[in-house]
């Protein structure tokens, strides 16, 4: 078995997956909580666990691909060290959070959605974090920061790279 990019093979990514669906087959609506849950304990859903899961719940692989595919919550490779989220929600976006989106990807060369080539830093657009009166606010990791403007996520960003 060759080994996936965190140094899964495909045999021990099947087991992880049948082990999650079995936990929760018998659950109503049960693929997305099981694709959380494989993500969880992989840090992404890979192109493996598709056909595993489509066997596990009876359904298409289209199916399975189509809900991963569809969910911005869902990984198809893993994140970097540090991921990085803004916020892009009306109340970030009407005090500066596009200018954020675009300082990311004017400085760094990142887009929503993007892995450093280092694998340093992920950058996510989220749509809320619950921190609108501080906006625009980002979340660093599990830490949410409020009123981040160009200066500070470039000192986020480059703490992020260096480490």
């Amino acid at each position: 078995m060759s080994p996936t990019a965190t140094g899964e093979t495909s045999t021990t990514i099947e087991a992880v997956v049948r082990g999650i669906a079995a936990d929760h087959r018998e659950h109503r609506g049960a693929l997305l909580p099981i694709l959380h849950a494989v993500q969880e304990s992989l840090g992404y859903i890979p192109a493996e666990a598709i056909p595993v899961l489509a066997d596990e719940l009876n359904l298409s692989r289209a199916d399975v691909h189509g809900v991963v595919t569809f969910y911005h919550d869902f990984r198809s490779k893993p994140a970097g060290r540090t991921v990085v989220r803004v916020c892009r929600a009306e109340a970030c976006q009407s005090v500066g959070a596009g200018r954020l989106v675009e300082h990311v990807k004017d400085k760094y060369g990142l887009s929503m959605g993007d892995t450093r080539y280092d694998d340093s830093v992920t950058v996510e657009q989220v749509f809320c974090l619950g921190n609108c009166a501080l906006g625009p606010a980002v979340q660093v990791d599990d830490r949410l920061l409020g009123r981040v403007d160009e200066d500070r996520l470039s000192a986020i960003m480059d703490k992020a790279i260096s480490r």
